[in-house]
């Protein structure tokens, strides 16, 4: 019974003595990997997980990895809050504008403000679409306003006199007519006009219709990895309809950028007449304690020390010399003395210029 006992032991020593050694000789394969010996191919579990993608394969859920570093190099537009305000003030220009210029019920409303990458952007416009190149001509730099088919052909039904309640004919595959341009091209002039507007109370700023594109390759204004704002607007005429989207690269709101950051419009529409008035009015009723200054004598300190009840100091005034008038270290006036009524009195003979009053 020992023997067999001693066999089974040494036995299982061995087992597990294999195991280890099977185990070290994949370590070394894995160390070897760098050295061109084995390698491991990775699969798409690891893979998923070295991108930032989760187990299911899409990449929404966790923004980690290799797609965080990529994703951080967006701005976010909310960094430009007076965005919010400029683009607010254009849906309600756009109602009232759009309204008069067709003559219909339009609405208009804010969808979406995002930021995107103009290349990511241009590959994902549904075609067919009109591309409107503007130009920004105190920012000396381009932005684009894309017209989706919906809109392209209600504008063209409303503006020719297409009936209410019928949906508006539409026709793909074939290129835009003369007549659709033009159209969509006088709606844009619109859309531009107030879009100025709508930035005048920040910065005035003129955008000018530079060219209009239906293929997306012709309307590249910036690189494809250049960050720009998207504004998805919706624009409603009863029972027709469609979408129009701006987009305007960050390059081309950097002269405005320090403007865009503040969180209310600013010092024109942060004044406050009232208060203004009431402050000017105060500030003229104020008593302000004015010095009369006969002259002046340059001492040293161990002079001033010895000075005892009695000491004399000799000043150069004259009854006829000038004297100076100071409101705290500023000199403001310079004229004579006199009396009048039994006081001392002084006249002011001239104001000291700004220059002289900025030296003293």
């Amino acid at each position: 019974m020992s023997n067999t006992e001693e066999l089974s032991e040494e036995e299982r020593l061995a087992a597990e003595w294999a195991a280890l050694a099977e185990d070290g000789g994949d370590m070394g394969d894995m160390a070897d990997m760098g050295g061109g010996g084995s390698t491991r191919v990775l699969n798409q579990d690891e893979i998923d997980s070295l991108l930032g993608f989760d187990q299911g394969g899409a990449g929404d859920g966790d923004n980690t990895g290799i797609l965080a570093l990529v994703n951080s190099a967006l701005v976010n537009y909310e960094r430009l809050p007076m965005l919010e305000v400029v683009f607010d003030r254009l849906v309600r220009t756009m109602s009232t504008s759009l309204r008069n210029f067709t003559s219909d019920n339009v609405e208009v409303s804010l969808d979406q403000i995002s930021s995107v990458r103009f290349g990511d952007y241009l590959n994902s416009i549904p075609l067919p679409a009109m591309l409107s190149v503007f130009k920004a001509e105190e920012w000396d730099n381009y932005g684009l306003m894309v017209v989706d088919s919906a809109l392209i052909y209600s504008i063209v039904d409303v503006l020719l006199g297409g009936r209410r309640g019928t949906a508006a004919m539409r026709i793909e595959g074939r290129p835009y007519t003369t007549i659709e341009r033009n159209l969509v091209e006088r709606m844009v002039h619109v859309v531009l006009s107030d879009l100025s507007a709508a930035f005048d109370p920040l910065s005035p700023v003129t955008f000018r219709f530079d060219r209009l594109e239906t293929n997306p390759r012709f309307a590249t204004i910036a690189r494809p990895a250049n960050a720009a704002v998207l504004v998805k607007l919706r624009i409603d005429m009863e029972d027709r309809g469609g979408r129009l989207e701006l987009m305007i690269p960050y390059a081309t709101l950097e002269p405005v950028r320090e403007l865009l950051l503040q969180m209310f419009m600013g010092e024109k529409f942060g004044r406050d007449s009232i208060w203004e008035t009431h402050l000017a009015s105060e500030l003229l009723v104020t008593d302000v304690d004015i010095s009369a200054v006969l002259d002046e004598v340059t001492m040293t300190l161990h002079d001033v020390l010895n000075w005892r009840v009695g000491t004399r100091i000799l000043l150069n005034a004259t009854p006829d010399g000038a004297i100076e008038l100071r409101c705290g270290d500023v000199s403001m006036f310079q004229g004579r003395m006199g009396r009048k009524g039994g006081h001392i009195a002084m006249r002011i003979e001239r104001e000291l210029p700004k220059q002289e009053v900025m030296r003293l």
